[in-house]
């Protein structure tokens, strides 16, 4: 790792950026190896995401601290449904992005870019650990724009999280790279990786501006290698990115490398920034491409976005007997076993921690 100093008179949000390398046949020039990119940035220059910068050739990140949002969630609007349900999670986001998704439901702070302006309370680590307790958060989520982007105000506030008992997780696209999620892996506890158009690599060029979706499969190895729970949402965006074939892909390449048992979430597109012309994902749509993923063998398949809907519950796969209801974000009925197996028939379901009961979301800061 290189060494190097902020510039003179840097605000506290501007830190040395890990994960990069001076190139040498490029003097001022650094390589970032923080997600699949690996841009090339000149000196004075952003990376693609916006927030790392080329300072004196040195990469630093100029939103250390930057708080845009800090909310109290329900950890089933991320969607976790099978890690710690029922708990609350202080969720907090700065700006930046390194995807360019046109339509972005979070655009204003992930589109956002620092030469603009500056955005964002700054927050120190503790700070954001002494709210989580003071509210009766039992973890925290990096979320809302890319948190890949923050990446290390994520890491230094998830070890003092870590070591004050409560948990992490991040809603990701999936990008990082290799390197990093095996450096943040002991302080976080579980993922949710975000598919849009199920991985179709033409969707991802035209649509998101990400040249190849596959590193994302690598970073999907890697998080389960480390032991990070992982749950899988893919955005369905009617005409362009809900082609079966694609689904039916992504579904068999979970089941063979991750699991029949981990959770695959369907999410209803809704018209939004530049996509605002296509219509709402069918609900047809959306139950069509859940039997092609049971089809496939995943066990657990959800439908996002579309309140009261049966596939918002949790179905034993041995028995299909109803074990979780749910209403959007909230639990209605838990019918598990203190360990987590099936009431009538025993069969063990893929839930991490214990139910912890519920709570809306509301705006902490």
């Amino acid at each position: 790792m290189v060494r190097s100093q902020a510039p003179p008179h840097a605000g506290k949000n501007v830190r040395v950026a890990k994960w990069w390398d001076p190139v040498r046949e490029k003097p001022g020039y650094v390589r970032c190896r923080l997600c699949h990119r690996r841009c090339l940035i000149a000196p004075g220059s952003y990376g693609a995401c916006g927030v790392r910068k080329n300072l004196n050739g040195g990469l630093h990140t100029l939103v250390y601290g930057l708080l845009t949002a800090v909310n109290l969630d329900p950890i089933e609007k991320k969607p976790l449904m099978h890690f710690e349900p029922g708990s609350k999670v202080l969720s907090i986001s700065t700006v930046g992005c390194n995807f360019f998704c046109k339509f972005c439901q979070n655009w204003e702070i992930s589109q956002s870019r620092l030469e603009e302006g500056l955005y964002g309370r700054y927050t120190e680590p503790e700070e954001v650990l002494n709210l989580a307790v003071s509210y009766g958060a039992d973890g925290i989520s990096y979320t809302y724009n890319e948190p890949t982007v923050f990446y290390e105000y994520m890491y230094d506030t998830a070890k003092l999280v870590k070591r004050k008992g409560l948990f992490n997780t991040m809603v990701t696209n999936g990008y990082i790279s290799p390197e990093a999620i095996r450096e943040i892996a002991p302080y976080m506890d579980a993922a949710t990786v975000d598919f849009k158009g199920a991985g179709n690599a033409d969707f991802y060029k035209s649509s998101m501006g990400v040249p190849d979706p596959q590193p994302i499969f690598e970073s999907l190895i890697e998080m389960k290698r480390h032991g990070i729970f992982i749950e899988v949402t893919n955005l369905v965006v009617p005409e362009v990115g809900d082609r079966e074939e694609d689904l039916r892909k992504l579904a068999r390449w979970i089941v063979e490398n991750l699991g029949t048992d981990v959770p695959l979430h369907l999410l209803r597109f809704y018209p939004h920034y530049k996509m605002s012309s296509l219509p709402p994902t069918p609900v047809q749509t959306l139950e069509r491409l859940a039997d092609v993923a049971k089809e496939e063998g995943l066990e657990y398949v959800y439908i996002g976005n579309v309140w009261g809907h049966p596939l918002e519950n949790t179905y034993c796969p041995k028995c299909k007997t109803l074990v979780i209801k749910r209403m959007g974000f909230e639990v209605l009925d838990w019918r598990l076993t203190e360990d987590n197996r099936c009431p009538i028939c025993g069969h063990k379901i893929n839930i991490k921690g214990r139910y912890r009961g519920g709570t809306s979301t509301y705006s902490v800061l």
